[in-house]
């Protein structure tokens, strides 16, 4: 059996701009993991149920997707195959973006290695392969997360048809300030919240905040963190977490509110979606770790890059 572990995704920046064929930057997140793996016995049965739906599902999309090994598919399944993952469903961090990863790398014959270089044309190859497997999921997926976690490295998206690797900033390990995520204590269904969101897009208003504001903050915030022009992106993403907070509900879980708009005011930390929104994480960005894990004290939170 393969022994490859497939990380977690974040998506730093892009949320939903990727939607509408914009920028967006997502990198791989070690903390969570997960692998395919055999012989389950009794104490997964929910995750052989769920491989074994996913499968099905495969067969009939099996005209659009690279041959796959069904010899040894249908042999892993009945020697219960399952997904050890400490992912959190619902949470914005890619968990079934990885288990698409594993599958696609055990059981695609003749796939495209990670390994080596990655032209764009291989990129949007796996992508689209990616996408049409996690349709599944999702109802509709950019195949952006498997992607990265099949990889493991930060991608930049600059379009739909448009997408590179490349490299994080160095990150200070003993800076002061630095980029974390926080538990809303509660998951989110991805494909409700897009469907909000295309529903939203119908509006005049909205449609013109998202091409004209959200978009451009975004773009701006990946490219000056790329750069390592971490004050110019504080502040953008100040104006980021600003136009998040009006225009975004109910993507911001209610409980939540209170404690965006307070990071604002104070000019301590600010909060943008991880993903679709409407529970899972929160991103936070602050220049003052400690003085902010104060003050968010009664919630669980994880550092994922420093400055």
């Amino acid at each position: 059996m393969s022994k490859s572990v497939y990380n977690s995704k974040i998506l730093l920046f892009g949320e939903y701009s990727i939607v509408l064929n914009s920028f967006g930057f997502v990198i791989p997140y070690p903390l969570y993991r997960g692998s395919l793996k055999l012989n389950a016995a009794n104490k997964d049965r929910d995750s052989q149920k769920k491989i074994l739906e996913f499968t099905e599902y495969l067969k009939i999309k099996d005209k659009n997707l690279p041959d796959l090994d069904w010899l040894k598919i249908n042999n892993d399944i009945k020697n219960n195959l399952f997904f050890e993952s400490n992912i959190p469903q619902g949470y914005g961090l890619g968990s079934s973006g990885a288990l698409v990863a594993a599958f696609y790398n055990r059981y695609v014959k003749k796939k495209i290695s990670s390994q080596g270089k990655l032209t764009n044309n291989k990129l949007q190859k796996l992508k689209n392969i990616f996408s049409k497997m996690e349709s599944y999921y999702h109802g509709e997926s950019s195949g952006i997360d498997p992607l990265n976690c099949y990889l493991g490295l930060p991608i930049l998206i600059k379009s739909q048809n448009e997408i590179q690797i490349t490299k994080m900033p160095e990150e200070k390990a003993l800076g002061y300030g630095g980029i974390f995520i926080l538990d809303s204590g509660n998951s989110s269904d991805t494909s409700s919240m897009v469907a909000l969101f295309l529903k939203k897009m119908e509006d005049e208003n909205f449609n013109y905040m998202m091409k004209n504001q959200f978009i451009k903050y975004s773009k701006t915030c990946i490219n000056e963190f790329l750069n390592g022009n971490i004050n110019s992106m504080f502040n953008s993403t100040k104006i980021l977490s600003e136009i998040t907070l009006k225009n975004f509900q109910p993507m911001i879980p209610n409980k939540l509110t209170k404690l965006w708009d307070e990071g604002i005011r104070t000019k301590n930390y600010f909060f943008k979606l991880c993903g679709s929104g409407g529970g899972g994480f929160l991103l936070g960005f602050t220049f003052d770790l400690e003085t902010t894990f104060e003050t968010l004290k009664d919630y669980k939170k994880e550092i994922i890059y420093k400055f």
